[in-house]
C-alpha cells in the first residue's frame, strides 16, 4: 500500500460516520509542517498568516508551539475580532478603508495595543484620522516595501503590484510623516516577496520554465536583500526603536530568514500545504487540509460523479487554480466539464471501484480559501476524528 493509499484508508475510517461534503485537517501533517517552517526559519519567529488558516482553533494551536509569534491578518474587521478574542500582536498585512473599524480601533486601548495597520501612502493616514470619531488611541503603523524585481530600467517587472514605496528615500520620507503626525506610531516594515515565496520553481513537465524561474528568483533574492537592508537602515535612522521587519512567505522562509535585516518571517500556507505548494525544490510539505465529496452517480465504465466540488482559487484563472482529485489516486476531471457547481464527473480506472456514497478526497489549490466553503474542520489524529472546530465561516465571519 502506498503512503497516499494508507492516508485514504485512515481518512475513510476516521470519517465513516460522517456524510460528505466535509473538510478535514490531518493534525499529524499540520504539526509536521509547522515544525518544518520553524526549522527553516533558523531561529527567527514565524508570524502565522491567518488568511491561510481561517480557523481560530488552529491559529491557537500553532501559536502555542515554540517558534511562532503573532498573526498576520487580512482585514481590519478580522484584526479587531481576533484582538477581542484574546489574540495579541496582530499585523494587518493590507491597507484598509474600513472607517468604522478605524473608529473602533482608535477608541479602545485593547485592540489599539494589539493591532498594527499597514500604510504605504499619506492618504491612508488621512483616512484613518478622518475616521477616528473622537478616538484618541495611538494607531500602530507598519510601512510596506515594494519587493518586485524591475529590469530594463523598470520596463520589465516581476512581482505583485502592491506598495508604491520602493527606495530607501521613499520609505524614510513616509516614516518621517508618521513620526511627525500625532496619534500614530511607526513600529514595523513589511516586504512580501510573492514572486519568490509564492511561485514554485519545479513545474512538472516544464524543465526550461523551471530553470527560468529559479534564475529569476535567485536574482530577485539578491536584489531585494540589498535593497531591504538599505531601507531598514534608512527607516531606523528616523525611528531607531523599530519593533520588527517582516518578510518572506512559505516558499522563501529559509532564504528570507538568512537576511540580517529581517527580524521575523511570515508563513501560513505551509501549514495546510495546498496543491500550489507542490512545485518547490526548497521544501516538501505534507498535505494537511483536504475536502471530500460523495459519489452520487456511476454513469458508466471508468466514470463516477461526485456532488459539487467547483471551488476555484483566487488569482489569474487557469487549471492551476482548480482543486485536484487526490484520493483515490488516478482520477481526473472530464476536460469538457471540469469541477462543477453541483456535480463533477471524474474519469479513470479507480472509478470502477467506487460505490455510491463513497468519498473522493480533493486538495484545494490554495490554503485558507477552502474554509470559505465549509463551516467545520474535522481534525484527524491517526485514524480518528478527535475534534470538530468551526472555520471563520462557521463562526459567521466572512471578511472578504
Amino acid at each position: 500500500m502506498t503512503a497516499r493509499a494508507a492516508d485514504r484508508a485512515r481518512y475513510d475510517r476516521a470519517t465513516a460516520h460522517l456524510d460528505a461534503p466535509l473538510a478535514i485537517v490531518d493534525l499529524d501533517a499540520f504539526d509536521a509542517n509547522a515544525a518544518d517552517l520553524v526549522r527553516r526559519a533558523g531561529g527567527k519567529p514565524v508570524r502565522v498568516a491567518s488568511k491561510s488558516v481561517r480557523c481560530r482553533a488552529l491559529l491557537e494551536r500553532v501559536l502555542a508551539r515554540g517558534g511562532f509569534q503573532g498573526i498576520m491578518s487580512f482585514t481590519l474587521a478580522e484584526s479587531l475580532w481576533l484582538a477581542r478574542s484574546g489574540f495579541e500582536d496582530i499585523l494587518l498585512a493590507y491597507p484598509s478603508a474600513d472607517r468604522a473599524g478605524f473608529a473602533e480601533l482608535a477608541a479602545d486601548p485593547k485592540p489599539a495595543g494589539a493591532v498594527t495597520v499597514m500604510v504605504d501612502d499619506p492618504a491612508q493616514l488621512d483616512l484613518i484620522d478622518a475616521a477616528r470619531d473622537g478616538g484618541r488611541e495611538v494607531v500602530r503603523v507598519c510601512l510596506e516595501l515594494d519587493t518586485s524585481l524591475q529590469l530594463l530600467g523598470g520596463r520589465l517587472r516581476v512581482g505583485a503590484r502592491r506598495s508604491p514605496l520602493r527606495s530607501p528615500a521613499q520609505l524614510a520620507e513616509l516614516a518621517r510623516s508618521v513620526a511627525r503626525r500625532p496619534g500614530f506610531r511607526l513600529v514595523g516594515i513589511m516586504a512580501y516577496e510573492g514572486h519568490v515565496a509564492g511561485v514554485g520553481d519545479a513545474v512538472a513537465g516544464r524543465p526550461l520554465r523551471s530553470r527560468a524561474i529559479r534564475l529569476m528568483q535567485a536574482a530577485a533574492r539578491r536584489e531585494l536583500a540589498e535593497r531591504r537592508a538599505a531601507v531598514v537602515r534608512a527607516v531606523r535612522a528616523v525611528v531607531p526603536d523599530l519593533e520588527f521587519v517582516n518578510g518572506g512567505g512559505t516558499g522563501s522562509v529559509q532564504h528570507t530568514a538568512a537576511e540580517d535585516a529581517v527580524t521575523e518571517i511570515a508563513a501560513g500556507s505551509g501549514l495546510y500545504v495546498p496543491r500550489l505548494f507542490d512545485n518547490y525544490t526548497s521544501f516538501r510539505g505534507r498535505p494537511a487540509a483536504l475536502f471530500a465529496q460523495p459519489v452520487v452517480r456511476r454513469p458508466g465504465v471508468g466514470v463516477v460523479t461526485v456532488l459539487g466540488g467547483g471551488y476555484p482559487a483566487s488569482g489569474a484563472a487557469g487549471r492551476d487554480r482548480l482543486p485536484v482529485p487526490y484520493l483515490p489516486e488516478g482520477l481526473a476531471y472530464d476536460p469538457q466539464e471540469g469541477p462543477g457547481e453541483v456535480q463533477t464527473p471524474l474519469l479513470g480506472s479507480p472509478a470502477d471501484d467506487l460505490l455510491v456514497g463513497d468519498k473522493v478526497w480533493f486538495r484545494h489549490a490554495k490554503a485558507g480559501e477552502l474554509c470559505e466553503r465549509f463551516d467545520t474542520l474535522h481534525l484527524i489524529e491517526g485514524d480518528a476524528v478527535t475534534a470538530a472546530v468551526p472555520t471563520y465561516r462557521g463562526e459567521g465571519r466572512t471578511f472578504l
